[in-house]
């Protein structure tokens, strides 16, 4: 429940004034809800356009366009012609109502997009960051949002949401992200407070898979279904899942850390990175295609970039090590399969995102569950977190814009 509503339902528990006082205003929030959320799934409209979709009488479209313009939220982008009598003019979001800045962390390097409240993305840029290091990760955050900034032309104190994708979950009594291993101390609990301080209280952070669904959802192979996995293979194993096109993230917010799904190889299941990872993460992230490729006797220089294009070159080993993967893989998609029966999986991250690799994976996938979903490689690529951040974000912006909090 947003701030607008909590302050007026403590209203209807008190004295008659307060209710015949407060109903006025929360229809006046609803009916700008219901205009700005037609704008955004439609693009710009005539008042015409907007009576219509909403349902609402020609007077209360026009009350609710005034105060929205009044309050720099939108405004005339346009006019339609064309048809008989004076052109119409066009309302859309206003260009700077406000702005959302999305940063994706990882391990070697921190992501982001700065977009405007209609989702169109003014600017993006990377940075590279040490793994080990919170302190250069934050620094790198920091440089990253001033850069992008400085680059759209905008203020920093003009952005009205930031939200970070990142590794984890996050735990309310700590108020801290669990499950973020590989960022080494990214889950002290005075992490979030330093993202706070860096960029406003009312910064989010969200599991950079969720976020990464998300953007599949809107803008990749998505957008043709009401129900599937996003799952990302790359230097961890993750799962967003999208369920009658809402994201389903679970009681605790861990639905989808498929990593710990009791699935692995010998050579990985007794490590201590199965311990602390989860033992399907430790055989089929990037690591632990390493990890397999050693034991199978192959040396040099080894990365998992390095052991798919051996693979691809016809290496024996490498070959085996690939096959065995997506085998992984693929047993736990049919978990997954059987529960939440997806119509479709979206393969993503460094290794999921290798045509080889998802070719493997359905292969298998196809031969062990009677009916399989279609597996594709995700469409939206390495700017997928950033992006889900975007689409999650502006409903954040919106929502606080549109409660007066």
């Amino acid at each position: 429940m947003n701030a607008r509503l909590r302050v007026e339902a403590k209203g209807l528990m008190s004295a008659a004034p307060e209710v015949i006082a407060g109903r006025p205003q929360l229809m006046r929030a609803m009916n700008e809800e219901l205009l700005v959320n037609a704008l955004r799934r439609n693009g710009p409209l005539t008042r015409a356009d907007l009576t219509q979709l909403s349902g609402l009488s020609k007077p209360t479209v026009g009350l609710a366009l005034a105060n929205l313009e009044a309050n720099g939220l939108l405004g005339v982008v346009g006019q339609r012609s064309g048809s008989r009598g004076p052109a119409a003019a066009l309302y859309g979001v206003h260009p700077d109502a406000g702005y959302v800045l999305s940063l994706d962390v990882g391990s070697e390097y921190v992501r982001g997009a700065l977009a405007d409240l209609s989702g169109a993305v003014r600017v993006r840029g990377q940075r590279s960051v040490h793994a080990a290091s919170t302190k250069e990760r934050m620094s790198g955050l920091v440089h990253l949002a001033d850069e992008l900034a400085e680059r759209a032309g905008v203020a920093r104190g003009s952005v009205t949401q930031t939200i970070v994708g990142s590794p984890g979950v996050y735990d309310h009594q700590r108020d801290a992200l669990v499950l973020a291993l590989g960022l080494p101390g990214w889950q002290d609990p005075g992490v979030l407070g330093e993202l706070r301080r860096a960029f406003g209280e009312e910064t989010l952070v969200e599991n950079d898979v969720n976020l990464a669904a998300l953007a599949e959802r809107d803008h990749g192979h998505g957008r043709d279904v009401e129900s599937f996995a996003f799952v990302s293979v790359g230097t961890g194993v993750g799962m967003g899942l999208v369920l009658n096109g809402r994201l389903h993230t679970g009681e605790h917010g861990a639905a989808g850390e498929v990593g710990f799904l009791p699935l692995g190889t010998p050579h990985s299941e007794r490590t201590p990175d199965a311990r602390r990872r989860g033992m399907l993460e430790a055989s089929a992230s990037a690591a632990g295609v390493v990890r397999a490729a050693r034991a199978k006797g192959m040396r040099g220089r080894l990365n998992a970039h390095r052991v798919f294009d051996l693979a691809a070159g016809g290496d024996r080993r490498a070959k085996a090590v690939v096959a065995e993967t997506a085998s992984l893989i693929a047993r736990a998609l049919a978990a997954v399969v059987a529960v939440a029966d997806p119509s479709l999986i979206v393969l993503g991250g460094g290794i999921g995102s290798a045509s080889l690799f998802a070719d493997a994976v359905s292969t298998e996938l196809h031969r062990i569950v009677p009916i399989a979903p279609d597996v594709k490689v995700s469409a939206i690529a390495e700017n997928a977190v950033a992006d889900g951040g975007i689409v999650a974000g502006v409903d954040a912006a919106w929502r606080r814009l549109l409660s007066g909090t």
